[in-house]
């Protein structure tokens, strides 16, 4: 019960992509100290940063075949970029440059468990943003067996446009094809109001994913179940609420309700366990395994990266988060 079948498109094509994400790109600067503010901090680690971009190396860690859509700057660090996501076995033929425009950087603090402030350096504006949709190959699109975009592609044009273009081809209402929407809401980066953006792009997706603030700005609930229902009011075919310390809920159209509780860890950085969760919860999907089954495996890959350092380089394996399951008792 509660499972998600993940189909090609009708297409036939023997290479299209398990998942292609779409959206934001940049490089993450961390201190590699811990409790030690930005203004005191002497030494950095540089890491593949962005949400999309780190669900897919996450997917390809798992055994997936992915790609990312985005766009960097023509500077060192987008160079660096496309290095990292070609050595993390993520197609980058979509990830092109933009002239005059800076690759983003994002810094943060890491005061374990459960502070972690951002500083997004994404001025004049992010070469990802640039991202037109008559560039989007939506032929690919249609044809991959999971897509995966987020809130912050809708925040500015032609980013939206795109973002909906490759949503739309997706077949719209048409639930052959997964289509999963991270609500992903970072407030910093939004000039309007987004709510019709994300009431627009809920009605396309079959998965929406989020934690309870995020689910408060695309549906007015926070309260997990509430919001449950009204992601699946909105016309998607599973609502996932990640709720931090609590854990993991979600909720299947045909009535499935599946919880994973949260994994005991020594949290060093928590901004990466949202996007192994992506990459793996995508992994499940793919897989064809029960609701249950694909929170609890998302889970503990969340819980693993959230016990590491970085987040690109920190996405667990299969027999890591087996490995964690079989200590928690998980199958």
């Amino acid at each position: 019960m509660g499972g998600l079948t993940v189909t090609g498109t009708g297409t036939g094509d023997p290479f299209a992509f398990d998942l292609i994400t779409m959206g934001r790109i940049g490089v993450d600067l961390y201190p590699l100290t811990t409790g030690v503010p930005l203004a005191e901090a002497e030494t950095f680690g540089r890491f593949l940063g962005g949400s999309p971009a780190n669900v897919a190396v996450a997917a390809a860690r798992l055994g997936r075949r992915a790609a990312l859509i985005s766009r960097t700057g023509t500077d060192p660090f987008g160079a660096y970029l496309r290095t990292e996501l070609r050595g993390f076995g993520v197609d980058d033929r979509w990830v092109t440059e933009v002239p005059g425009l800076p690759t983003p950087i994002t810094f943060c603090e890491m005061f374990p468990p459960d502070r972690f402030p951002l500083y997004f350096y994404r001025l004049p504006k992010a070469p990802d943003l640039e991202i037109a949709a008559d560039e989007v190959d939506l032929e690919s699109v249609r044809a991959a067996r999971v897509f995966w975009m987020t809130g912050t592609g809708l925040s500015e044009e032609p980013s939206r446009t795109a973002t909906l273009a490759a949503l739309e081809a997706r077949g719209g209402r048409d639930r052959s094809a997964t289509t999963v929407f991270d609500l992903d809401w970072r407030p910093m980066l939004w000039r309007e109001k987004p709510e019709p953006y994300y009431e627009r792009a809920l009605a396309h997706a079959t998965v929406a994913v989020g934690n309870p603030e995020e689910c408060q700005i695309a549906t007015g609930e926070s309260e997990p179940y509430a919001a449950a229902r009204a992601l699946l009011a909105a016309g998607v075919e599973l609502a996932v609420v990640k709720r931090g310390a609590d854990g993991v809920l979600a909720v299947h159209r045909d009535g499935t309700v599946a919880q994973a509780a949260p994994v005991a860890v020594d949290v060093v950085n928590g901004l990466g366990a949202g996007d192994a969760f992506g990459g793996a919860l995508c992994h499940g999907l793919l897989a064809g395994w029960d609701v249950e089954r694909v929170v609890r495996y998302a889970n503990a890959a969340g819980a693993i990266v959230a016990s590491r350092l970085a987040c690109s380089s920190a996405m667990p394996f299969s027999h890591e988060v087996e490995e964690v399951l079989g200590r928690a008792g998980g199958v």
